[in-house]
């Protein structure tokens, strides 16, 4: 790192440090999570944060646009061409406010969505009381078929021929399992309803085809930037030609500002990346890695929501082994190992404590690790779990941890 930030601001210079340090030698295991390229930090350091650029490519309220245009306009046709979508906007600060863009943009306060209910792994944006998308809609909330795990498309159906909502919303936040997006359309039409596919998480997933596509299915696909595209944080919106209008001006000048084009540049950056052959057996091998992982919690008898995973997750469910989420995740941290506490279904403690925790294997698999890592890295976790009292332990596959992060360095 430059010197600059060291000298002027030691503190901050801490913090980022320490924040390396903390990637480096733990092993991050959030779902959510990932590690950028280089290259993507380059990017998100650069020059193009000083410049304001309210509007779209070629149509800006400020002039001196040219550059920040070229690189806009290279993300836009990346992103189109990554996941084949007629339209795409690329200034959503956050997959929320690409969320939000869609709900404004076909909806009037007060109408009605249908969406997965949080505890059952949908996301704050698809209707929780406490999420702008609770407070200014009227929710119905859909979830899994209490015996399998999965969503329960039948349930799905009665309630939307029940309260004929105007947006059906479809994607997880919590969820290990592939969505079928073409039930959801046939839902859809058979109540006049229009569809959202919220695919932040396995978005890398389906822009290598290895998890179903929502482009063909419904007329909004929002998605974040991060998580399995492995792009900088932030936000995106997929849409019919039709609806591009209406997309558009909620973003700007409705819901946001000027555009983040530092932020903007690292994603065509990183979906350039996505377009290499090369990504596509990346995602390949981060399912690998979720269902080696899922494979050694369910040999250990740990129970797992769907019995599996086919994406990047697994959502263990602890109920009956008389350990919290919350006790779960600071355990597991302890021992170096980062993952989220996380609701399972039928969820009795608050969300603050809950009965699950979410792990995911995309960033694992940024650094390099397969299945024999994974497999370890999983009786690891196990050990932990059947004993998070027992803090000599913790500290012995602490080291373990630090050791084998060594042999995968990040940025080093």
């Amino acid at each position: 790192m430059d010197k600059f930030l060291e000298q002027f601001d030691p503190e901050i210079f801490d913090a980022i440090q320490r924040e390396i340090d903390r990637q480096e030698y733990k092993l991050e295991m959030i779902a959510s999570e990932n590690f950028v390229s280089k290259a993507v930090l380059e990017a998100l350091g650069s020059v193009m944060t000083n410049k304001y650029a309210e509007g779209y490519p070629h149509k800006r309220y400020y002039g001196g646009c040219d550059y920040v245009d070229q690189a806009e306009d290279l993300a836009i046709q990346r992103a189109k061409k990554l996941f084949g979508a007629a339209h795409a906007n690329v200034q959503p600060h956050s997959g929320s406010q690409a969320n939000m863009a869609v709900y404004l943009s076909c909806l009037k306060p007060g109408d009605t969505i249908m969406g997965q209910n949080l505890s059952e792994g949908g996301h704050l944006t698809h209707g929780s009381p406490v999420n702008f998308s609770g407070k200014f809609f009227k929710v119905v909330a859909y979830g899994l078929n209490p015996e399998t795990g999965t969503l329960d498309y039948d349930q799905i159906r009665d309630l939307a021929r029940e309260h004929r909502p105007p947006l059906i919303v479809c994607g997880a936040s919590a969820y290990p399992r592939k969505i079928d997006f073409k039930i959801f359309r046939d839902i859809a039409d058979e109540v006049g309803a229009r569809v959202m596919a919220d695919i932040a998480h396995p978005a890398g997933l389906v822009a290598t085809g290895l998890h179903p596509d929502p482009i063909p299915y419904c007329e909004y696909v929002t998605t974040t930037t991060h998580k399995t595209l492995r792009g900088p944080r932030g936000g995106m919106i997929f849409c019919r030609s039709e609806y591009a209008k209406d997309v558009d001006k909620i973003i700007f000048p409705g819901i946001q500002g000027g555009p983040l084009m530092h932020v903007i540049a690292a994603k065509a950056v990183s979906f350039k990346e996505a377009l290499d052959p090369s990504f596509k057996d990346y995602c390949a091998q981060i399912i690998k890695n979720a269902q080696a992982l899922a494979d050694e919690f369910l040999k250990a008898g740990f129970s797992l929501v769907s019995g599996g995973t086919d994406n990047h997750l697994i959502l263990v469910d602890l109920t009956s082994r008389g350990i919290s989420g919350k006790e779960a995740e600071e355990a597991l941290g302890r021992a170096g190992m980062t993952v989220n506490k996380n609701t399972v279904p039928r969820e009795s403690r608050s969300p603050f404590v809950t009965s699950g925790i979410r792990v995911g294997t995309p960033a694992l698999t940024t650094r390099g690790m397969k299945e024999p890592e994974i497999r370890l890295i999983a009786g690891w976790m196990i050990d932990v779990l059947n004993h998070p009292q027992d803090e000599k332990k913790c500290v012995a596959i602490k080291k373990n941890v630090e050791e084998l992060c060594r042999k995968f360095p990040l940025y080093r």
